[in-house]
């Protein structure tokens, strides 16, 4: 099922209105959650991931589509995408043909890409960014500084958003060394 992590305000100031990133949780035979680390690993073994970035968009954009008061609301939502989508030849078809048939406002639709995925598929990450900036949804790094995180890739990679790793940030206000 997807949950929506509501992004506040003050940590995106460029943007208004409401801002999440959609994450993916499964369910139990009783209804508990699950958690991605729990089943995700599984998913990755088994090549599932791209199969499971099409059903995310799928139910995402029907969502969206059929709650047009929530879409008006909406600035900007985030959806994470696997390494095995953005070299998938057919993946980004499916999503084109998605932001169509659901008719989703593509300014509306940012795009995760983690550094490692993006790093060790640079020429699919660039080429998968390229066409969707062309169709006008923007794409975020995710997980700075957890991979080969060097600032060079930056440059080549044309992202609108930088998430930094948690790790880098979690004590900036107490510990001189994380500021």
């Amino acid at each position: 099922c997807l949950y929506a992590q509501k992004i506040a305000p003050n940590m995106m100031k460029d943007l208004t209105g409401l801002h999440y990133e959609v994450l993916l949780r499964m369910l139990d035979d009783e209804g508990g959650i699950i958690p991605p680390n729990a089943f995700l690993p599984a998913a990755e073994r088994y090549h599932l991931m791209t199969k499971i970035d099409k059903w995310v968009i799928e139910h995402l954009f029907e969502y969206l589509s059929t709650h047009p008061e929530h879409l008006s609301e909406v600035t900007l939502c985030s959806i994470n995408i696997s390494g095995p989508s953005l070299t998938a030849p057919d993946f980004q078809q499916t999503v084109i043909d998605s932001l169509q048939y659901y008719n989703i406002p593509p300014a509306k639709i940012c795009f995760e890409i983690t550094e490692t995925t993006a790093i060790s598929n640079l020429t699919d990450a660039i080429a998968f960014i390229d066409t969707m900036h062309k169709r006008g949804c923007s794409f975020a790094l995710d997980d700075f500084g957890t991979g080969l995180s060097s600032f060079a890739y930056l440059k080549y990679l044309p992202v609108d958003y930088l998430k930094i790793d948690g790790v880098f940030v979690k004590g900036i206000v107490e510990d001189p060394i994380d500021y």
